[in-house]
């Protein structure tokens, strides 16, 4: 018996099909990635005990992470696979190098306290992101919400649980605050701040557009910035971290402000008969005949 020969058809199933993907979906991936070889490159300086270039890894890696999002969004790039490999990434970056950075240079002294407080920060880390990701598909979050996030962010947490290790570098390290037992409780404290349920300000919502008389004075802040923070690296850094930690009452302040107001409109709109909404009684006295 002779085989029936094989129709274009059959051809086409069986030849492997290779789609192309967009190169808006490839960038902001690349920039994830790029941050995640500057977490992991911090790691390598950490053991090498070149601590100023990890600490500007991390730093590096903090800045990447917060371009890749919006690289995304402005490209229109967002994916499933770019928010998973973000989040793995963010662990990497933001709480297995901070970690480990610490243990290796102050944590080991204190034994297996030191491990374990690098343990929490690192587990609080991963907590904290997969909260994070759950509650993007909140549908029951108020619009004023966005203002806020739930805990410290990862790179934030990572940037601040650093703080012994710049006060180090700058001489400002007192006797006592240099003790591996105290860095390793404040290691764990930021560990729980990391999983709180304190709201501190994210910052997406700041400044979407600037006034045009802003525009250059912005351009010469943002420069300064920069400068100041290539310049003088360890000082920005402690600067930047203790005032941080001085804004989370006030975070808390405001997001409390928002919550009770919020609530009040709830309540002024939930039918009751003692409503003293204008618009609520002008209904009321419509379904009455009024």
């Amino acid at each position: 018996m002779t085989e029936a020969p094989e129709t274009d058809t059959d051809q086409n199933r069986s030849a492997p099909r290779f789609r192309r993907v967009p190169l808006r979906l490839i960038v902001p991936n690349m920039v994830t990635l790029l941050a995640l070889c500057s977490g992991l490159t911090a790691v390598r300086m950490a053991f090498e005990g070149r601590w100023e270039f990890a600490v500007g890894a991390v730093l590096v890696a903090a800045v990447l992470d917060g371009l890749d999002g919006r690289v995304a969004r402005m490209m229109k790039g967002t994916s499933r696979f770019g928010a998973e490999l973000d989040s793995l990434s963010d662990f990497v970056n933001f709480g297995v190098t901070p970690a480990l950075m610490l243990y290796l240079w102050i944590l080991k002294d204190a034994g297996n306290l030191g491990w374990i407080s690098a343990l929490i920060f690192a587990i609080s880390a991963a907590l904290r992101l997969a909260r994070f990701n759950v509650a993007l598909d909140d549908p029951d979050k108020p619009a004023w919400a966005s203002r806020f996030f739930t805990g410290v962010p990862a790179p934030a947490g990572a940037l601040t649980v650093l703080l012994p290790l710049y006060l180090d570098f700058l001489g400002l390290f007192p006797h006592w605050f240099a003790d591996a037992a105290f860095v390793a409780a404040y290691t764990i404290c930021i560990g729980f701040l990391l999983i709180s349920r304190l709201p501190t300000y994210s910052g997406k919502t700041l400044g979407t557009r600037v006034r045009r008389d802003y525009v250059l004075p912005l351009f010469v802040f943002a420069v300064l910035i920069v400068a100041l923070t290539v310049s003088y690296p360890f000082r920005m850094l402690a600067g930047g971290a203790v005032l941080y930690l001085l804004t989370i009452p006030f975070s808390w302040r405001a997001h409390r402000k928002l919550a009770l107001a919020d609530a009040s409109i709830h309540l002024d709109d939930d039918g009751d008969e003692c409503d003293t909404d204008l618009d609520n009684i002008a209904d009321r006295d419509k379904d009455h005949g009024g």
